[in-house]
């Protein structure tokens, strides 16, 4: 990995203000490496040069870490400690690996219909190290399991992404949902049982566009649920 792209993650680490070791610092550029060499035969992402994958994947999934980091205090101090993250439609690892690599202490689980996306992120579990993160080969629909956060980057709709994900989701878990522009349209058309108790801005270093985080949970604020981030 170069020199220059090293730097340039090191500034847009402390650019978002993450308290990241050498070790982590190491996984994201082993990460990106990973990601370039499988990309040449299996196709994991139309980004192709380097610059552009550490912007456009790396440090985007970055920005939402300092939000996530937030959300699971909030939960933590209203008695609601997460501990299980499902990354939805997660394709080459994004951003479920990178939340696995800042947030150890999260089991993340990245899915993905596309058996050798699902492979791929097996393989960076093993090559990275990461016995918090395993790579599934699934419809997300089929998924029974109670995960405490369920997340998504650019997937699908928020009425899909929530209808396909909602048996996984635990009772009381919420759903994270990265998109581009503020989805106003999207938000509008969510069904009654979904509820947004916020939407955040977010700044990708290095990359002149809008982006934010949809915090969603099923129905009203359920008693003692942290509302931090409303």
């Amino acid at each position: 990995m170069s020199q220059s792209l090293q730097a340039a993650l090191a500034a847009g680490v402390r650019s978002l203000g993450l308290n990241l070791s050498d070790g982590q610092i190491g996984q994201l550029l082993d990460f990106l490496a990973l990601l370039q060499k499988w990309n040449r035969v299996y196709n994991l992402t139309a980004v192709r040069e380097p610059g552009d994958m550490l912007t456009h994947h790396l440090l985007d999934s970055l920005a939402a870490v300092p939000a996530l980091q937030r959300q699971l205090a909030a939960q933590a101090g209203a008695g609601q400690a997460a501990s299980t993250l499902l990354d939805v439609g997660s394709g080459g690892g994004l951003p479920g690996v990178v939340f696995a690599i800042c947030l150890p202490e999260l089991a993340v689980q990245c899915v993905d219909t596309v058996a050798k996306k699902a492979a791929f992120v097996q393989q960076v579990a093993v090559s990275l190290r990461l016995p918090n993160l395993r790579g599934v080969h699934a419809r997300v629909e089929s998924l029974a399991g109670s995960f405490d956060i369920v997340s998504s980057r650019a997937f699908a709709s928020l009425t899909d992404f929530t209808a396909w994900s909602q048996a996984a989701l635990a009772p009381g878990g919420i759903w994270l949902a990265m998109k581009g522009k503020h989805p106003a349209e999207e938000l509008a058309a969510l069904p009654g049982g979904v509820e947004v108790f916020h939407v955040e801005p977010l700044r990708v270093p290095g990359l002149d566009a809008e982006r934010c985080i949809v915090w969603m949970r099923h129905g009203a604020n359920p008693a003692g649920a942290p509302d931090a981030l409303t």
